[in-house]
């Protein structure tokens, strides 16, 4: 069956304009143009404008989905089979927040009580099923369940004043990044070493054991991986590439 770009729009629920828009950026070509000039598209554009949807739907970027629409070596099961695992993930975020939400409702309430630690729980395991989500598979590539399980165990382990103590030094390490690279400070000075000493204790905060060359592993993949690179390059270009350098330095490896 072939629709219009009409049809295809009212099916999918999007406008004309932006299946126009993905035609435009090489997104979602039609599969032919009649002689009056009217995009035909046929059932692998429909599995193409589904597969988009998910992607935008989980937050990726254009961008990035063109990248991987253009790669089909995995094939469209596999990129269905992670569309779920990802808003599984998702749901997990959302069900761990609301059951912190209803229990602290509660307490106010005065219906039950409320430990410290209960009230970051929901957070925690967010926290965990982002990074699951978003770099769960590389990860678990890279350094195996077991190593990521364990992480993980750690970070939920976390009292509420570690797990604030860490969530502080986090931003500390991206503002004194964003104010090396503006500085032009060189990695491998003073203050780079002395950043990537603080990165050293962000990690420790949810690795079981701290290796050099697992330090310097993590911040290489900070520059190959664009997902990471755009997490640290928000504010300031420059700063995934300063924090690689100066763990490379800090690290000697």
């Amino acid at each position: 069956m072939e629709y219009t770009v009409n049809g295809l729009a009212r099916l999918a629920g999007v406008s004309v304009r932006t299946l126009h828009w993905y035609d435009e950026i090489g997104l979602l070509r039609p599969a032919r143009v009649t002689e009056a000039g009217y995009r035909m598209y046929g059932p692998d554009e429909v599995d193409a404008l589904q597969s988009i949807l998910f992607y935008r739907a989980l937050g990726v970027p254009l961008k990035q989905i063109g990248a991987l629409m253009a790669d089909a070596s995995a094939g469209r099961l596999a990129a269905l089979q992670s569309h779920r695992a990802a808003l599984l993930c998702r749901r997990a975020q959302l069900d761990a927040l609301l059951a912190t939400l209803d229990k602290t409702i509660l307490t106010e309430e005065g219906k039950c009580a409320m430990t410290d630690a209960e009230k970051f729980e929901g957070f925690k395991q967010k926290l965990v099923a982002e990074n699951e989500a978003e770099y769960g598979a590389e990860a678990r590539g890279k350094y195996g369940d077991t190593a990521v399980d364990a992480s993980n165990a750690r970070l939920m382990g976390l009292s509420p004043e570690q797990y604030g103590e860490m969530q502080k030094l986090s931003a500390q390490i991206n503002a004194a990044l964003a104010a090396a690279v503006r500085a032009g400070e060189a990695p491998d000075g003073p203050e780079g070493r002395r950043i990537a000493g603080l990165h050293k204790q962000w990690l420790c905060f949810t690795w079981p054991k701290y290796t050099p060359k697992a330090h310097l592993g993590l911040a290489e993949m900070y520059v190959a991986d664009e997902r990471f690179t755009a997490y640290y390059d928000a504010e300031t270009p420059g700063c995934a590439a300063f924090l690689r350098d100066a763990v490379a330095a800090f690290t000697g490896c």
